[in-house]
């Protein structure tokens, strides 16, 4: 594995910290849209644009909407946009499945809240790299994720492999993590690593933390396996192309 340099430690307060690197040549083989294809890549982390307060309101949603399925294995998802959620060893579409029974799981409020996070992370991203919020579009798929140690029952529940998202997804060109739960507190292992050719960059998940970057080859990562305890995130991501944009969920 080479060096492991730590880009973040829970215990930081971060206001902003942003590393450039050199573009990955994987925005050449897909449309480009000036003004918001990556032309500057890198990665940052913040932990001034979501409180943890907020964090632990929108973990809440997770955990109601997650106690109503779940996987077998260690990863469960659960996509409020789609409605795709864990169930054993498949998923169900939530709003099908549960119908009007929604309504007593979720509110207003919950989808509210939701929006407001994603626009904030939105413009972080876009104000970071120069270019216009206006121009980034939602885009699938955005998720909870809620990992534990339970043994991985089919390949969803493999979430460690190391890989890139934009030659994974194809429309991302900035994915974003806010994670909803705090390393070593609630959880052990679980850090995300970025891998560089010539060391591993960790960032240790805590409340209200947001980690983002251009999605490309130049952020190669993979997510450690969680050891013990339970690791709340939900991963928001965009894409420059509208083609490729989703919206936000409603009730």
């Amino acid at each position: 594995d080479g060096v492991t340099e730590v880009l973040a430690h829970r215990s930081d307060n971060l206001r902003d910290k942003f590393i450039e690197i050199p573009c990955s040549e994987d925005y050449d083989s897909h449309r480009r849209f000036e003004g918001c294809t990556p032309r500057k890549c890198g990665r940052g982390v913040t932990d001034a644009v979501i409180t943890r307060e907020e964090a632990e309101r929108i973990r809440r949603i997770a955990e109601r909407g997650l106690s109503l399925g779940g996987s077998d294995g260690g990863a469960s998802i659960l996509d409020l946009h789609s409605g795709a959620l864990s169930l054993g060893k498949h998923f169900v579409n939530l709003y099908r499945y549960f119908g009007d029974k929604i309504q007593d799981i979720f509110t207003e409020e919950d989808f509210a809240l939701y929006r407001d996070v994603r626009q904030r992370i939105q413009q972080r991203i876009a104000h970071v790299f120069g270019i216009s919020s206006s121009t980034m579009y939602l885009t699938k798929p955005t998720f909870f994720s809620r990992m534990n140690s339970t043994g991985a029952k089919t390949t969803h529940d493999e979430y460690w492999h190391p890989h890139v998202d934009k030659v994974t997804y194809g429309s991302f060109d900035y994915t974003s993590l806010l994670y909803l739960s705090d390393y070593s507190q609630d959880f052990g292992g679980g850090c995300f690593v970025f891998m560089d050719a010539d060391s591993n960059k960790t960032v240790e998940p805590r409340a209200g933390r947001v980690s983002f970057f251009t999605s490309g080859s130049e952020n190669l990562h993979r997510v450690e396996k969680v050891q013990w305890g339970t690791r709340f995130a939900i991963t928001i991501s965009f894409t420059c192309d509208p083609e490729h944009g989703i919206g936000d969920p409603v009730l």
